[in-house]
């Protein structure tokens, strides 16, 4: 099992709390996408053969792409690489991009799921973040990707913010379980460095994230999205029985994916790898046929860190007897005995040789696993 991701570094504005890489400028689309083709031959040979289940193109804002492009790019992966017959075909997508016309283009060109940044149902939300969309698109892109033909959706919510009530969140949340949505990835408020939000707040034009209200609004989420038979599988993701997310969860179990594009960060077993994030320098070194990357080679510590906080986020949990085959039993002997701390508080539990957050230790996901960390 194997991913591919493609960013798309493209957006027509720039909402206030994203730090991903992107440009408001669409002049370089039509380089940049020449040179991620050429990028995919010069990287057919990284995931050694493995047959790809998942292909994720994130962004940015991918829907800005033209069917053309798409199919240009899918028809470049199906060439280089061995992709699975069913593999999940996800593609980001705004809902201000989502007419009728649009979401044919996006079938045709062979996309089988949609993830739409929704974020909001409310209109003073959706304007306090700056979004493109407003709240009558973002209910009517979902309704019209169902009638195209769409049979597996995703969308994005974000709570925790100013400007959005108790209510007005089990109002969002219980729109999208009406609408009968599959899957949905819900993400606190986040304020990153360098942001628009980021320099608001030091400004004082805007208050501080209220980080009460965001914890408020995660433990609501759980039990809602559980009396309406979502699986809380992994942190940030909840899915209808059998709508698990194949590319993220791929993410989660260490399998290995190859990034392409702008920023892109790829993952072979023992190394990581991230392109440059900037669109020049990005389509000038393809034109003379070498990717820009940096690569970190993977210490066995790392890779046990890194094993321990992404599955730690995920429902399955830290699988111990995985830890004593890959990294000894001296780490897991160690790590058992550090998690009884987090046990003994009532975040954590030993369920089936496996270490797994409470409801309550998801809160503080990060700090645990962070703490549990070897040197």
């Amino acid at each position: 099992m194997a991913g591919i991701y493609l960013h798309i570094p493209f957006c027509k504005q720039a909402c206030y709390y994203c730090n991903f890489h992107f440009s408001t400028s669409l002049a370089q689309q039509p380089a940049l996408i020449k040179q991620m083709l050429r990028e995919i031959d010069l990287q057919k040979d990284y995931l050694a053969g493995q047959t790809v289940t998942s292909v994720y193109f994130g962004g940015g804002t991918p829907s800005l792409l033209n069917r053309n492009d798409l199919q240009q790019l899918l028809e470049k992966l199906h060439t280089a690489f061995k992709i699975d017959p069913s593999a999940e075909v996800t593609l980001e997508a705004n809902p201000d991009d989502l007419s009728p016309e649009k979401l044919k283009d996006l079938r045709s060109a062979g996309i089988n799921r949609l993830s739409i940044g929704v974020q909001s149902f409310h209109e003073e939300d959706l304007r306090w973040m700056n979004r493109a969309h407003d709240s009558q698109q973002a209910l009517q892109c979902i309704r019209d990707a169902q009638a195209a033909g769409f049979n597996n959706l995703t969308i994005d919510l974000i709570y925790g913010g100013p400007t959005l009530s108790d209510e007005g969140w089990a109002a969002n949340v219980q729109q999208a379980i009406d609408l009968g949505i599959q899957h949905l990835s819900c993400y606190a408020l986040t304020v990153e460095p360098g942001t628009a939000l980021d320099q608001f707040i030091r400004k004082k034009k805007v208050s501080a994230v209220d980080t009460d209200k965001a914890a408020r609004h995660f433990e609501q989420l759980m039990q809602w999205t559980a009396k309406a038979g979502y699986e809380h599988y992994e942190i940030s993701n909840f899915a209808l029985p059998g709508w698990h997310s194949r590319h993220n969860s791929s993410y989660w179990q260490s399998q290995p994916y190859l990034g392409l594009g702008p920023s892109a960060h790829s993952f072979n077993g023992h190394s990581r790898q991230w392109n440059i994030a900037n669109n020049a320098v990005y389509i000038k070194s393809l034109e003379q046929g070498a990717v820009p990357f940096e690569l970190e080679e993977l210490t066995p510590s790392m890779m046990l860190n890194e094993y321990i906080m992404t599955t730690l986020r995920t429902s399955q949990g830290c699988l111990l007897p995985v830890v004593a085959a890959r990294f000894g039993s001296d780490k897991h002997d160690i790590l058992l005995k550090e998690s009884s701390t987090f046990i003994d508080k009532g975040w954590m539990i030993l369920r089936n040789d496996a270490l797994v957050l409470t409801p309550e230790g998801r809160l503080f996901a990060d700090g645990i696993a962070s703490d549990l960390f070897f040197e």
